[in-house]
């Protein structure tokens, strides 16, 4: 499956569509609407999309926030349900891993449900056992 995707940075008009119905696809995700999503493409530092070579739909989607230098968070690593099991969701973690503007990032974070641990730990990410919460504060719940 891999060689029918190509590795993208930036996604078109159609693409963002694909994007929308990624994320209503995702419990975590559902009810993101398309201008809110723009506004996120627009201010994200990285995006990394996998689109299929001969429909250039959209099927896996990352993104990551960061300073380049001490921190970078991973958010929204996603593939397509029926694109799943075919190792794209690596290929998205190894194109984010590997690329060339993160090359001296200290210290990559980002958040997963337990089972998806085993994943994340295929590319050196550990659960942090420090005495340290996550803090949020939501507008909306």
């Amino acid at each position: 499956m891999k060689d029918k995707v190509k590795i993208i940075t930036q996604v078109n008009d159609s693409q963002i569509k694909d994007l929308y119905q990624l994320y209503q696809l995702s419990w975590w995700s559902q009810g993101r609407m398309l201008d809110g999503i723009k506004i996120m493409l627009e201010n994200s530092d990285l995006i990394i999309g996998l689109s299929h070579c001969e429909t250039e739909k959209l099927i896996g989607f990352a993104r990551v926030l960061t300073d380049y230098v001490y921190r970078a968070t991973i958010w929204d690593v996603m593939v397509d349900p029926s694109y799943q099991k075919k190792g794209l969701g690596s290929l998205l973690m190894e194109s984010i891993m590997n690329h060339q503007s993160l090359r001296n990032v200290e210290c990559f974070s980002l958040m997963c449900l337990p089972e998806a641990i085993p994943f994340y730990e295929k590319f050196e990410f550990a659960t942090y056992h420090k005495p340290i919460e996550i803090m949020i504060r939501s507008r909306h719940s």
